[in-house]
C-alpha cells in the first residue's frame, strides 16, 4: 500500500509540474506577444521622417469614411499601414475625423496627426507667408510684399510715404510721432515695421492690412518702455538701434558699440558710422565709399559735415528686438571707436592713433572686409 501511495505521488507531482511549466510556458509566450505588440505599435505608430519638415497637403473631403483616409494617409507617405491607422482609432476611442484641407508633416507621429484630424483647422492653401529678415531696409521690405502679393513695389512705397495715411498711423499708434514726418527723411516707417515671418489670407491682402500686422507687433515689443523716463526720444533710439543692427552681430556687442556712440555723442563728436553713409547714398554694402562719398552732406550720413554730436535723421532698417533693447541699455565703457574685421570681430580703441594703428594691423593680416 505504501508502495502504491508514493507512486500516486509521484504520478501526481509529475502532473503539477507538468501543468506548472505550461503555465509559465504561456504567461513567457504572452509576455513575448504583449512586447512584440508594443514594438510593432511603436513602430507603426512613429513618424515616417523625424528630419523631414516637408509639408503634405491633405484634402480630406465631407463624408469621407475611415478607411478611405487611411488609405488616403498612407498613400500620402504620412502613415506605415491603414489598418494599424483604424486600429489606433479604436483603441483612443477617436470617433471624428474632421472633413477640411491640412497641412501634414512626416515628421507627425501618429498622435499629432490624429489630435489634428480629430480637432480640425481651418488650413488656407492660399495663405501667404512673408519673412521680413532683421536689419533689412524698408526698400527690401518693398519688394518681400511686391513678390508675395498682388501688389507693385511702387504701391508700397507711395503707401509708405502717403501724408495722410502716415497722420492716421501716428494717431493710432503710441510709438509713431511727427518725428517720422521729417521731410529729410527717405521712407517714414523704417525701423518701425516689426522684423518676424507672418501669414495673410491671399496674395489680395492689403498692404495696409501688413504694416499694421508689423506695427502692432513692434507696439508688443515697445511695450515695455512706454511709460520709462528716457534720455532720448524713442525715434532716436529706433535710429541707434538700426545702427547697431548692421554694425554688431550680437546683443553682447551690440551694447558695446551703443556705449561707443553715446560717449562721442556726449564729447560731440561725429558718430562716424559708415553704414549711415551706405543708405545716405542709397548704396548696397558691396564695396569700399571713396573720400568724396564719405564727405557726402546729407542728415543720414554721420561721417559728413555738420553731423558733430548727432544723430542720423532716423532709422537705417528695421532692427530687431536685442537691437531696441542694446540702444536704450547700453554697456557703460570709455571707447570711443571701433572697428570690425571680415571675421566679424570688433576691436574697440581711446584714441584715433589707436584706431587707426588697429585698422592698419586688419589690414596687414588680411582681414580688412573688403
Amino acid at each position: 500500500m505504501e508502495i502504491t501511495s508514493n507512486k500516486a505521488r509521484y504520478l501526481f507531482w509529475r502532473y503539477d509540474m507538468r501543468k506548472r511549466n505550461i503555465v509559465i510556458a504561456l504567461l513567457v509566450s504572452v509576455g513575448v506577444l504583449l512586447i512584440g505588440l508594443f514594438c510593432v505599435y511603436e513602430v507603426l505608430s512613429a513618424p515616417i521622417d523625424k528630419s523631414s519638415n516637408a509639408e503634405v497637403e491633405v484634402i480630406i473631403p465631407s463624408g469621407m469614411t475611415t478607411k478611405n483616409i487611411s488609405k488616403l494617409l498612407e498613400n500620402k507617405n504620412l502613415i506605415r499601414n491603414g489598418t494599424f491607422f483604424r486600429v489606433y482609432l479604436k483603441l483612443n476611442r477617436i470617433s471624428s475625423l474632421k472633413a477640411s484641407t491640412y497641412s501634414l508633416k512626416k515628421n507627425m507621429s501618429m498622435k499629432e496627426i490624429c489630435d489634428i484630424l480629430e480637432k480640425g483647422n481651418h488650413y488656407n492653401p492660399d495663405v501667404v507667408t512673408i519673412t521680413f529678415k532683421e536689419g533689412e531696409a524698408f526698400t527690401k521690405y518693398a519688394e518681400e510684399i511686391a513678390s508675395h502679393t498682388n501688389h507693385s513695389y511702387q504701391d508700397v512705397i507711395q503707401l509708405g510715404k502717403d501724408p495722410n495715411y502716415l497722420q492716421s498711423l501716428i494717431a493710432k499708434y503710441w510709438f509713431l510721432t511727427d518725428e517720422i514726418m521729417n521731410p529729410n527723411i527717405y521712407y517714414p516707417l523704417e525701423g518701425y515695421l516689426a522684423p518676424n515671418t507672418y501669414q495673410f489670407k491671399n496674395k489680395d491682402v492689403k498692404i495696409e492690412e501688413i504694416f499694421t500686422v508689423m506695427l502692432d507687433q513692434m507696439e508688443k515689443e515697445l511695450a515695455e518702455y512706454q511709460s520709462k523716463n528716457l534720455n532720448y526720444t524713442l525715434h532716436q533710439y529706433l535710429t541707434v538701434a538700426s545702427m547697431l543692427e548692421q554694425e554688431g552681430t550680437n546683443a553682447k556687442n551690440r551694447k558695446m558699440i551703443a556705449g561707443v556712440f553715446y560717449n562721442r555723442l556726449a564729447r560731440g563728436m561725429n558718430l562716424g558710422s559708415d553704414v549711415t553713409t551706405y543708405y545716405a547714398l542709397q548704396s548696397p554694402m558691396t564695396s569700399d565709399l571713396t573720400t568724396a562719398q564719405f564727405n557726402t552732406n546729407n542728415p543720414y550720413n554721420t561721417r559728413g559735415p555738420g553731423m558733430a554730436g548727432r544723430l542720423p535723421v532716423g532709422p537705417i532698417c528695421n532692427p530687431s528686438k536685442s537691437s531696441i533693447d542694446a540702444s536704450i541699455h547700453p554697456t557703460d565703457n570709455h571707447y570711443l571707436f571701433f572697428v570690425a574685421d571680415k571675421k566679424g570681430k570688433i576691436y574697440y580703441t581711446k584714441t584715433n592713433e589707436e584706431h587707426l594703428q588697429k585698422v592698419q594691423e586688419i589690414k596687414d593680416k588680411g582681414d580688412w572686409i573688403w
